[in-house]
């Protein structure tokens, strides 16, 4: 099925421009919705997992709030909202920075990595399904996409 159909499009794009970019926004919906549905098993977000798979790269060294906002895939949330609900499913623990005792550092927890490896069990089988696709179009499709990012900068 095409993206017209899908969103019932009753009339013709403007032009391929247009379509490319409505294409990505409804896309990014669909995966944000599929992951969704990855994650609610496991009582998080999108952004949660975004936030302990930094951690996790960083580990075993702790990281601060600024290196977790750096580093989101979605720099719009609450960074501190996020680590404070993980901290209270125990899945990170903050603790004193020892260079900077007004900072404080992020640290994921063993269960909190534990979690991690579960929940990707699930998504490498929702992974999988995209291999369907051959490998040099999606290089095509991602040279495309950091193409359109670099028009901003």
């Amino acid at each position: 099925m095409g993206l017209e159909e899908d969103i019932k499009q009753g009339r013709k794009f403007s032009n391929q421009y247009e379509k490319l970019i409505v294409n990505l926004i409804y896309t990014n919906s669909w995966i944000s919705e599929q992951q969704l549905n990855i994650f609610k098993p496991f009582g998080i977000s999108s952004a949660q997992y975004n936030v302990l798979r930094i951690l996790r790269g960083h580990y075993p060294k702790p990281c601060t709030i600024n290196t977790i906002i750096d580093r989101m895939i979605d720099r719009m949330s609450n960074a501190s909202r996020i680590v404070d609900r993980l901290e209270a499913k125990e899945l990170v623990v903050r603790e004193v920075c020892p260079v900077d005792r007004r900072a404080k550092d992020v640290l994921i927890t063993q269960k909190g990595l534990e979690l991690l490896d579960e929940i990707e069990v699930n998504s490498k089988v929702w992974m999988e399904k995209f291999t369907e696709i051959a490998e040099h179009r999606v290089k095509e499709a991602n040279d495309l996409l950091d193409e359109l990012r670099s028009l901003q900068d």
